[in-house]
C-alpha cells in the first residue's frame, strides 16, 4: 500500500475537526450578527481576559495546559448564568463568538513570531467552549437549573467542566495523532495524566469565577486572574527550566564527538529517532523522557577507552564488549547527577533483549541501524532494516525491530512496513 493514501487517511480526522471548529465559529459570528451583542460589558470583560490569557501563554515545548488563565475564563463564561444577580442573556452562540475572536486576536503575537501550532490550539479552545456552552446555556436560559442551588450547583459547575475537559483532550489527542501518525491511545493517556495537574485548577478556577461574577459582579475577574497568571509565569519558568536542562545533557553527549570516538551528530540521530518508535510503541511522556536522555548518552562509556572503537560503531563489538562500554556509560552518567532510570538504560543497553527495559530495546535497536545505514552505502536504509529483522529474536527485540519499520516507513514512505 502506498504512502500517500496512508497519509491522506491520517489527515482526515484533523480535516475533519478543522472543518468542524470552521463551521461552530461561522455559525455562532452569523446568529450574533442577525440578534446582536447582548450584554456588552460582559463580553468585552471576558474577551479582553481570554485574549491576555493567550497573548501570555507559553507556546513553547511542552506547552499543555500553558494558558490556564485563558481557557479558567472562557470556560467562565460558557458557564456564567447570572451577572451580579441578575440573569444574563447571552446564549451559546454569543459565548464561542467572543472566546474565538478574542483567542484568534490573543494568538496574533504567537502567529508573528512562527510560534504555533496555533491553529490546532483554537481548534481545541472552539470546541471545548462550544461544548461547555451548548451543554449548560440552553438549559440554564429554560430554568432547567432553577432548582439547583448552592453546593449543588457548584458540582454541576464542576462536572459540566470535568466533561469539558475529558472533551477536549479526546479532540488534542485526535489532532495530534492525525498530525504525527503516533497511536491515539497513548496520546489520549498523556492528554488525561495533565487533567489532575494544571486541568483541575483551571476548572475550579473557571467554575468559582462564574460563581463570584453571579454574585459580585465583574470585579471578581481581576481578582482570581492574579493566581492563574502566577501560575502562567511559573509554566514558562519550568520549560526554561527543562529546556535548560535537556541543553545540559544534549552538551554532555556531545562530548564523544567532540572527542572523536563517535561521527558528528550520532546521539542526536539516535535520539530523534527512538523517540519515534517510542511513541509508535506507546510509551508515555515521562518513558519517552528518560528514553531521550539515554539515546543522547548512549555512547558516553566510549570516553572510559584507551583506544576509540572505529567510527564509534560499538554495534559490531563482542558482546562482552559491548556491556563493558554500557556499564562504564552508565557510570558517568550517574555521577552527572541524570535521573538513575537513565543511567540504567544507558548500563541495560547490551543486555539480552529479553531482560531489558523497554528504552533500553529501543536504544540497542535505533543505534545499530544508525551505525549500519552509515555502512551500507546505496540502499542503506533498507539494507540497515533487513540486517536487524534477520537478527530479530536473537540480538534485537522483534516489536521494536518492526516499529522501527513503521516509522521509517511513515517518514520515507519508501519502506516496507513489516517483514
Amino acid at each position: 500500500m502506498s504512502g500517500r493514501p496512508r497519509a491522506a487517511r491520517a489527515c482526515e480526522p484533523l480535516r475533519v475537526l478543522h472543518a468542524c471548529a470552521g463551521l461552530v465559529v461561522g455559525a455562532s459570528l452569523l446568529s450574533v450578527l442577525r440578534s446582536g451583542l447582548a450584554e456588552r460589558s460582559v463580553a468585552l470583560a471576558f474577551g479582553v481576559l481570554v485574549a491576555v490569557g493567550e497573548t501570555t501563554r507559553w507556546s513553547g515545548p511542552g506547552s499543555r495546559g500553558a494558558a490556564p488563565l485563558g481557557t479558567a475564563a472562557a470556560l467562565s463564561y460558557a458557564l456564567l448564568g447570572e451577572h451580579a444577580g441578575h440573569a444574563t442573556l447571552h446564549g451559546a452562540a454569543q459565548v464561542v463568538s467572543v472566546v474565538a475572536v478574542a483567542s484568534l486576536l490573543g494568538s496574533v503575537p504567537h502567529l508573528a513570531r512562527g510560534r504555533g501550532p496555533v491553529l490546532d490550539h483554537l481548534v481545541r479552545r472552539v470546541l471545548a467552549v462550544g461544548f461547555a456552552a451548548v451543554c449548560f446555556q440552553p438549559l440554564y436560559n429554560r430554568g432547567v437549573f432553577d432548582r439547583w442551588s448552592g453546593p449543588a450547583y457548584a458540582l454541576l459547575l464542576l462536572a459540566l467542566l470535568v466533561l469539558t475537559t475529558l472533551c477536549e483532550a479526546v479532540v488534542a489527542a485526535a489532532l495530534a495523532h492525525s498530525r504525527t501518525g503516533w497511536p491515539f491511545p497513548p496520546l489520549l493517556r498523556d492528554e488525561l495524566r495533565s487533567v489532575p495537574g494544571i486541568g483541575s485548577a483551571v476548572c475550579a478556577t473557571g467554575a468559582v469565577m462564574a460563581l463570584a461574577v453571579a454574585v459580585v459582579g465583574l470585579w471578581a475577574l481581576p481578582v482570581f486572574s492574579v493566581p492563574l497568571l502566577l501560575t502562567q509565569l511559573s509554566l514558562r519558568r519550568y520549560a526554561a527550566v527543562r529546556a535548560t536542562y535537556r541543553q545540559t545533557i544534549a552538551s554532555l553527549a556531545r562530548a564523544t564527538e567532540i572527542a572523536g570516538y563517535t561521527p558528528a551528530g550520532h546521539a542526536r540521530r539516535v535520539a530523534g529517532l527512538s523517540q519515534a518508535v517510542g511513541r509508535d510503541l506507546g510509551l508515555t511522556e515521562p518513558e519517552l523522557t528518560v528514553l531521550e536522555y539515554a539515546a543522547l548518552m548512549h555512547d558516553i562509556g566510549q570516553l572510559s577507552l584507551v583506544d576509540p572503537v572505529p567510527a564509534g560503531a560499538t554495534a559490531a563489538l563482542p558482546p562482552a564488549e559491548q556491556r563493558r562500554i554500557a556499564l562504564l556509560g552508565g557510570a558517568v552518567v550517574r555521577r552527572t547527577g541524570v535521573s538513575a532510570q537513565v543511567a540504567t538504560v544507558v548500563e541495560r543497553q547490551a543486555d539480552p533483549y529479553p531482560e531489558q527495559p523497554t528504552a533500553a530495546r529501543i536504544v540497542r535497536v535505533v543505534n545499530a541501524y544508525e551505525e549500519k545505514v552509515r555502512d551500507a552505502g546505496p540502499g542503506g536504509p533498507l539494507t540497515a532494516l533487513e540486517e536487524l529483522r534477520l537478527g530479530a529474536g536473537g540480538e534485537y527485540a522483534p516489536d521494536v525491530v518492526e516499529a522501527l519499520a513503521r516509522v521509517l516507513s511513515r517518514d520515507c514512505l519508501t519502506l516496507p512496513a513489516g517483514g
